[in-house]
């Protein structure tokens, strides 16, 4: 299974509207940083945006994602719900209408829903190619360039 390889997941409404408010959120309260973008896996904030505006309407029409993509929305909603340095924090219930304990509730069944899945957490770094724009121009090679099977 490649990290690119789409997968479906059956997800209620409640589940696909807190994935995709964990993308929405970036847009405002939350405040994302370079190195926190990087760490999530989008390569900038500028491409954290990019992959809000393409990934948004996916989450929220039930489509299938890559393995990547799924672990990038599950990991974003994570942390603008749960960081108020970051995220959304305590506006989170003001500005998605989903209450702490619920949101809590419904993370914990994407992340046994998305891990069973798209096995997320079987992803290297080997596996997730850099497809950062600044990585791309600078010529820097990719994770995956050595790879033989792409």
């Amino acid at each position: 299974m490649t990290a690119d390889e789409l997968v479906s997941i059956e997800l209620d409404e409640d589940e696909r509207e807190v994935l995709a408010r964990g993308l929405t959120e970036w847009g405002g309260p939350a405040r994302c940083t370079e190195a926190l973008a990087v760490a999530m896996d989008f390569g900038s904030v500028e491409h954290l945006f990019e992959h809000v505006v393409r990934l948004r309407p996916l989450v929220r029409g039930g489509q299938p994602l890559g393995r990547r993509d799924w672990r990038r929305v599950l990991i974003s909603a994570e942390i603008v719900f749960a960081s108020d340095v970051f995220g959304s924090g305590w506006d989170w219930q003001s500005t998605t209408g989903f209450r702490d304990e619920e949101t809590i509730r419904i993370l914990r069944s994407l992340q046994r829903k998305i891990e069973r899945a798209a096995r997320i957490h079987e992803l290297t770094p080997a596996d997730l190619p850099s497809d950062a724009p600044d990585a791309a121009a600078s010529g820097a090679p990719s994770p995956s360039s050595s790879s033989s099977d792409e």
